[in-house]
């Protein structure tokens, strides 16, 4: 007889992502949905992988990340952000984002401990945290704006929190932190003995001049912050799952105790491929541009249809409110677009713990233009 199992997630089942990716699936819908590209990377970033592959670097790596990749790493750090990390004691190469993330609150977060999230949020963040025994502390974004509310944030601190997780530029939102949003953190944080998990997978996809305001640009903010980075993201590679955590080395030091045991190492040839390929800086120097051009792209055939446009400042996201389109609700809205319109999209509701509806639903525009076309042909029906 199988013994009876008690859930360590009890609230967790399919995940939209999941739901809506099968339906679209099923009624041959344009994808807009789930985040990733559906077009290929550089040519040049497969020929570095497969090199290293027929080279022979086939076997584990040092546990921590090979130095090579480590010292690309913390060169682009401190090219484009001002910070200098040791690349053997303040860099580690992860199996993606979302381990680092886990990762580093396993390494920080003991059982009941509080860690702020700022919501709407990306869906790993919670479960990491219960699973670490946390207490999860949600604190609302601005409705409408989704900028942070440093009243809320200040009001949600209290002798029990361990941690705070920042996301910029925003999934779901878009939103871009700015640099005065920053050191308003910065100051927020700087008496207390709180970390900062900064989830900057979207760095480098940063529209109409902006800058990313990383995290290791303030000194004082970078003394207690995991830095979280995607290569996934920026090469195009989602599938690779390989990321990186930059952090003072007492934090890395314990943030590799608990990564040595969930997932030891990341695999070789990609580590040394993409080492290579990071000597040149174009391919995410250019980004922004290549991406804020398919935003414009996209934006500009929804101003056919009478969605009204959020701001995209950042990552590949495009929210948009379905007001003045119908009056279903958020998600049953994801569920008709995708049966009877034939584009899948995400109800911003699956973001927050209580559903928070507040009609307004996202989709991704890291497609081909042809893809976006073809979603744009369907959407002006609306």
């Amino acid at each position: 007889m199988t013994p009876h199992l008690d859930s360590r997630l009890p609230k967790v089942g399919t995940t939209i992502f999941t739901v809506m990716s099968g339906l679209a699936t099923e009624k041959g819908a344009v994808n807009l949905g789930q985040g990733f590209p559906d077009f290929n990377c550089d040519p040049r970033l497969v020929h570095d992988v497969t090199h290293a592959m027929t080279e022979g670097l086939n076997q584990y790596p040092p546990m921590t990340g090979v130095p090579v990749l480590r010292d690309a790493i913390a060169a682009k750090i401190q090219n484009l952000y001002g910070r200098r990390y040791d690349p053997v004691t303040e860099i580690t190469v992860t199996a993606g984002a979302t381990q680092a993330i886990l990762t580093a609150i396993l390494a920080i977060v003991h059982p009941g401990d509080e860690v702020i999230v700022l919501e709407p949020c990306y869906d790993s963040y919670v479960p990491n945290i219960e699973l670490a025994g946390g207490v999860v502390v949600r604190v609302p974004l601005t409705p409408g704006t989704f900028r942070p509310d440093f009243d809320k944030i200040s009001a949600a601190l209290s002798p029990r929190t361990r941690a705070i997780i920042v996301n910029s530029p925003h999934n779901p939102s878009g939103t871009v932190w700015t640099e005065d949003e920053m050191r308003q953190l910065q100051d927020l944080l700087a008496p207390t003995n709180v970390f900062l998990i900064s989830d900057e997978v979207y760095e480098h996809m940063v529209f109409d001049g902006r800058a990313h305001q990383s995290a290791a640009r303030f000194p004082e903010l970078a003394e207690r912050t995991f830095i979280v980075s995607s290569f996934g993201k920026t090469y195009h590679v989602t599938g690779w799952k390989i990321g990186f955590v930059a952090a003072p080395a007492a934090m890395s030091a314990e943030f590799r105790k608990v990564h040595q045991f969930n997932v030891f190492t990341v695999n070789t040839p990609v580590q040394f491929g993409l080492a290579s390929f990071m000597a040149d800086p174009k391919p995410y120097l250019e980004l922004p541009a290549f991406y804020q051009r398919k935003r414009d792209l996209f934006r500009e055939g929804l101003q056919r249809t009478r969605f009204k446009l959020l701001p995209s400042e950042g990552t590949y996201f495009q929210c948009v409110d379905i007001s003045a389109v119908s009056d279903l609700k958020e998600a049953e809205f994801c569920m008709w677009l995708t049966t009877e319109i034939g584009v899948a999209a995400i109800p911003l509701s699956a973001f927050y713990d209580a559903g928070f509806d507040q009609r307004v639903v996202r989709f991704c525009f890291a497609k081909k233009d042809e893809t976006l076309q073809l979603a744009l042909e369907r959407l002006a029906k609306l």
